[in-house]
Parts: C-alpha cells; sequence; structure tokens
C-alpha cells in the first residue's frame, strides 16, 4: 500500500461523491444512499490499495472490485472516471439509450467493471471464484467484494463465505457496507441480522468493524487484512446512507427521485465539501 496521506485520500473522497451526485444527475433519478455512503472506501482503494492500470482494465495482474451491490454502480463509475479509464463526462449519460453506464454494473460494457453484478448476493458468489481462479493462476493479486447489510438477507452471501473460508482464499478481502437499511426500510425491521459482524466472523473470516467516513480507520484495517493469512478478511464499515447527499443523509433513502432545486442544492454542498477537504 501506498504511505498513508489522509488530506489526499479526504480529498479523492471528496471527489468521488460530487462526481457520484454528477453521474445520478444526469438522469435525475437513482440509487444515491448506497452509493455515496462508499466514497471514503472507494479513495482508500483507489488511492492507495489497489493494483490497476486505466490504460489496460483488464491487465491480468490487476486487483479486482466486485461490486455486490450493483446499484453502486454510479459510485464505481465515478472512481473509475477520475482514475482515467474513461473521460468523466462520459459516464453523465447513466441510464441513457446506449449508455456505456447502466444502473448496475456491467463487464462488458463499463471500462474497470470486473463482473457483471446486480442480483443480489451473486457477486459474493462471482467474487469468490475470481479471488480462487487469480490463485489457482499463480497471480497474488487481491479480490475486494463490497456487499450491502440489506444484501446479507441473501443466503447466497453466507454460502460464498463458506466457500472462501473453505478455500482459504486470503487474497479476498470483503467490505461489508452496514448503513442501517435497504428498500423497503431497516435492516432490524426486514429481517434483523443481530450481531453482524460476529456473524461474519464465525463463518471464520477476520473480521474488523470501523467507521466507514474515516479514510485512516479503513486504510489501517486494509493494513490488518492485507497482512492476516489462512483465510479471508471482512471489513464492516459502519456508514450513513446517503452520506453527503443533503437530500437523502436524512432519510437513508435506497433510491431517490429529488427535485432539480434539491439536486443543485446537493450539488453545491458537495462542491463545498471538496473545497473545504482541499484548504484542510
Amino acid at each position: 500500500m501506498k504511505q498513508l496521506n489522509v488530506k489526499e485520500l479526504n480529498v479523492l473522497a471528496a471527489r468521488i461523491r460530487l462526481e457520484t451526485l454528477r453521474v445520478i444527475h444526469s438522469r435525475g433519478f437513482g440509487h444515491v444512499g448506497g452509493s455515496v455512503d462508499l466514497a471514503e472506501m472507494l479513495a482508500v482503494l483507489y488511492g492507495a490499495a489497489m493494483r490497476f492500470d486505466p490504460k489496460d482494465p483488464r491487465w491480468p495482474d490487476r486487483d479486482w472490485l466486485v461490486m455486490s451491490k450493483g446499484h453502486a454502480g454510479p459510485a464505481a463509475y465515478a472512481v473509475f472516471g477520475l482514475m482515467g479509464y474513461y473521460p468523466m463526462e462520459e459516464a453523465y449519460t447513466l441510464n441513457h439509450p446506449h449508455t456505456r453506464f447502466p444502473s448496475h454494473t456491467d463487464r462488458l460494457l463499463t471500462p474497470g467493471v470486473d463482473l457483471t453484478t446486480g442480483s443480489l448476493g451473486q457477486g459474493a458468489s462471482t467474487a469468490a471464484g475470481a479471488a480462487l481462479g487469480n490463485r489457482l493462476d499463480g497471480r497474488d493479486s487481491r479480490v475486494y467484494l463490497v456487499v450491502g447489510d440489506g444484501e446479507a438477507d441473501e443466503g447466497q452471501v453466507w454460502e460464498a463465505f463458506h466457500f472462501a473460508c473453505a478455500h482459504k482464499l486470503d487474497n479476498l478481502v470483503v467490505f461489508l457496507d452496514m448503513n442501517g437499511y435497504q428498500l423497503d426500510g431497516s435492516t432490524a425491521e426486514i429481517l434483523d441480522h443481530g450481531n453482524l459482524p460476529g456473524k461474519i466472523a464465525a463463518f471464520g473470516l477476520y473480521t474488523q468493524q470501523v467507521d466507514g467516513h474515516d479514510v485512516a480507520a479503513i486504510y489501517h484495517a486494509l493494513e490488518a487484512a492485507h497482512a492476516h493469512t489462512g483465510g479471508p478478511s471482512c471489513i464492516v464499515l459502519n456508514t450513513c446512507k446517503g452520506k453527503g447527499a443533503t437530500f437523502a443523509e436524512t432519510n437513508h433513502a435506497h433510491s431517490s427521485s429529488p427535485t432539480e432545486e434539491q439536486w443543485q442544492q446537493a450539488l453545491a454542498a458537495a462542491e463545498q465539501a471538496l473545497d473545504a477537504a482541499m484548504k484542510a
């Protein structure tokens, strides 16, 4: 990993959050809440941890990102654009006719997407398969898997964890986005997981729990995950769904259809947050 630079990562996170909002604003509605809350995690991955080459998205020795909660695609499109996979403005065609940027990530359409996801739970299985495949091919690359806490309702997520532990996939790092909400309400109301980090640890994953909006905490958790051998790791991110989006942070909406006035307020606030991060 690169040396920790908190200011640099906070600036990148603010850019990712702003561009995520711009991407979704281009369509006028979409999955804002569960996209913007991943900004700090993506900043640490792409700003300090991952091996990747925007000029060669299929570079065999790259690290992989698998956004199993595929509806957070706009956040991935934002970071890919900022990293130079394509001009950022191209992603402003989200869900438009003939776009390369669907609402859920598609590896056949968008440079930077390693695996197609969207049917919740399936990304966990394919990520575990990718980690095993890379190991069998003799590569030391890592697979970073992003799963939502609502998505953890799916049994396939737990089957993937079981598989990863059985095969001792220490090249797999899971990020569990624990924002407390899913499509129909809070996770506690829909299907209460109880002690979710404890359950993940009981499946055999080396599990840590951190503030998902603290880049230093995420960075150090990744260092520990990389140092762990003999099995997969999980970093549970305590996040605020809609973090930094003025119309979404207060109601934790899974999908949002704000007015243009609300959009402009949110974009202005995100621009101010970026300016503050740069001046910090």
